[in-house]
């Protein structure tokens, strides 16, 4: 393996975090499938959940993240979703999503010792639009 091999695994998830991501974007698919644009985003996370339970997807919504400065706990944050323990899905219903959203995402990841974080914005006239895949190790990167 040469020097850009190293950095290019470094920056790619495994290939089971890569394929439980390709799952929950198939499930966010079908959610605005039948329900298109518009709704509050507690409504897309409510439908999101039925289908994750109906794809035997395991998640856990508003997961709580301690939140620390300094090695002190200062806080606590809540995922929308932490689905098999490894993969941080944060929900969006906005017109336009924003840098302030990837940073979200960003610090979720920090939080919890994650890799893999998919920002989803329910608000577009076509899903894949509105997914970003944000992984971080020591930098984060929108894929």
């Amino acid at each position: 393996m040469n020097r850009q091999d190293a950095k290019n695994a470094k920056e790619e998830p495994p290939v089971e975090l890569d394929r439980l991501a390709h799952a929950v974007i198939g499930a966010a698919i079908e959610v605005h499938r039948h329900l298109g644009p518009g709704f509050l985003e507690s409504t897309y996370q409510k439908a999101l959940q039925v289908e994750f339970c109906l794809r035997d997807i395991p998640a856990a919504p508003q997961y709580p993240v301690g939140l620390t400065y300094k090695g002190e706990a200062v806080g606590e944050g809540f995922l929308d979703f932490l689905v098999e323990e490894c993969l941080v899905v944060e929900l969006k219903a906005v017109d336009k999503l924003a840098p302030i959203h990837t940073a979200q995402v960003i610090s979720y990841l920090k939080a919890a010792k994650l890799f893999l974080g998919l920002l989803i914005n329910f608000n577009t006239p076509v899903l894949r639009d509105g997914v970003k895949r944000v992984i971080w190790h020591e930098t984060a990167h929108v894929i």
